[in-house]
């Protein structure tokens, strides 16, 4: 049975052990509800919770454990000399699979007996043929043992799925006939229930934290992999990128200063453009305007942030680039060559980032308190005195904040800049020079048909866990600036 097929089933346990159990609570003291000691619904809640929560936490261990297991199982299935590393091994076990589920079509569709699918051999000259009609494409033919590898990996997978079906519902059974015979008048079904919702909301609350140690983990591992390649001394000072994978000639030059040095101009040229605009609309909308005003303005402002960054990309390579060639171009004053380059991506990105500052902006803004201005109105000080010293100065640190936010944002901006900055990686203070970023290389080297195990492909992990690095000492800094000059308001 199906994952999908097991949850309705769960789903629908849960609903009856609902009804069940509240009804169970109202007939154990007579239908007199004054004796019970939770309100009806939580005796409900109680048995429906023990019938699922154990049996979904069961299904989604299952689900994420048993593909590794099968994988891991079959994989010694595949002889040796087929492979020369894992990433070979990796390209063969995604044949297997292709195999295994175009086995698994042909005989869900009828095209192929499952005796037939268990047994047929690579000789035979219509296994493809029958494989493509239900849309399984192979770029070469089927060796042997990647069809054995198949079959093996259609039994494990049957046969995990059964003994999935057979605990599930084995888990749901027993906590619903639990939850049932607990049920009664006397029992704390309201303290149950809500240690229950305590631990999920825990449960959830952690799945951040576990992401990002996650995350952190799978960076820190194959960067050192990286390194165990590439000597870090070369990746961290050398001012060349040049990456040659194995077969292409030459030897790779990898290093990431001229990505950094893009990344950061990049950067820097967009917060030039969004932090003046917004912060300044911020003042408006939050001192000047009227309702009315502010009303239309800032939801109208706001749906910048809506928008697709591929929809930016666009916009900067068809509308901000040709304008800008056309002024400094060799037409114009002669400094820009293409239409791709610094500043065609940093405006763009500025104007991506306006809502995000102004936003931001504005709601801190509104969160100093009236009696602040209201004091310095009654000392004789203008509105616009009031904003500079005494509203501004209180919102700093907020502020700030913003804006450390944004530049976290314009960092790991990577469609703008594909399409706006291209993909030259140079050391150069030209701002109308085509250059690259960190995340625009980490998706190149990521594309295409590289090996995952050379030092061309595992650069990109090192490359974002040295963005990481930076987006984190950015943080670390708001912080410090939020500690250092914050003000505490009654």
């Amino acid at each position: 049975m199906s994952a999908f097929w097991l949850l309705v089933i769960l789903m629908a346990l849960a609903l009856a052990g609902f009804i069940i159990g509240r009804s169970r609570a109202i007939a154990s003291v007579s239908g007199e509800q004054r004796k019970l000691h939770s309100l009806p619904n939580y005796y409900g809640s109680n048995v429906a919770m023990l019938a699922t929560v154990p049996a979904l936490l069961v299904l989604v261990l299952w689900v994420v454990v048993q593909p590794m297991i099968i994988d891991a199982s079959v994989s010694k299935e595949i002889p040796v000399e087929l492979y020369e590393d894992s990433g070979q091994l990796g390209l063969i076990m995604s044949d297997v699979k292709r195999v295994a589920n175009g086995l698994d079509l042909a005989v869900a569709q009828g095209t192929m007996s499952a005796e037939e699918a268990a047994s047929v051999q690579t000789e035979s000259t219509d296994l493809r043929a029958r494989l493509g009609e239900v849309g399984v494409a192979l770029g070469s033919e089927i060796h042997s043992s990647v069809l054995a590898a198949a079959q093996i990996m259609r039994v494990k997978i049957a046969s995990g799925n059964l003994y999935r079906t057979i605990v599930i519902l084995a888990i749901a059974a027993i906590g619903f006939a639990y939850g049932f015979m607990k049920t009664n008048g006397e029992l704390r079904a309201r303290n149950q229930v809500e240690s229950g919702i305590r631990m999920l909301l825990i449960a959830a609350a952690s799945i951040a934290i576990l992401t990002t140690v996650g995350i952190v983990l799978s960076l820190i591992f194959n960067t050192l992999e990286f390194f165990r390649l590439y000597p870090a001394a070369e990746f961290f000072t050398l001012l060349e990128w040049a990456p040659s994978f194995s077969g292409r000639g030459g030897a790779s030059a990898l290093g990431m200063l001229p990505l950094l040095w893009g990344t950061l101009y990049i950067s820097v040229v967009a917060l030039l453009v969004a932090v003046p605009i917004g912060l300044f609309s911020a003042i408006y909308l939050a001192e000047y305007a009227g309702p009315k005003t502010r009303s239309f303005a800032k939801p109208l402002l706001e749906v910048l942030a809506g928008i697709p960054t591929i929809v930016y990309g666009l916009f900067a390579l068809l509308t901000v680039g040709p304008l800008l060639l056309n002024v400094f171009g060799d037409d114009g004053l002669g400094w820009m060559q293409g239409q791709r380059s610094v500043m065609t991506a940093g405006l763009v990105m500025g104007i991506m980032l306006i809502p995000f500052v102004s936003s931001l902006s504005d709601d801190i803004i509104n969160a100093v308190p009236q009696a602040m201005r209201d004091g310095s109105y009654g000392l004789g000080a203008t509105q616009s005195e009031t904003v500079r010293q005494v509203v501004l100065p209180a919102a700093l640190p907020g502020i700030v904040g913003a804006v450390l936010l944004a530049a976290s944002r314009a960092i790991g901006e990577t469609m703008i800049v594909v399409m706006g900055a291209g993909a030259a990686a140079r050391l150069d203070l030209n701002p109308f020079e085509a250059m690259t970023t960190v995340t625009a290389k980490i998706v190149s080297q990521l594309t295409g048909d590289s090996d995952f195990a050379s030092p061309e492909a595992l650069v990109a992990f090192a490359l974002g866990m040295s963005l990481f690095l930076i987006t984190l000492g950015l943080n670390v800094l708001a912080l410090y600036i939020v500690r250092k000059y914050r003000e505490q308001y009654e």
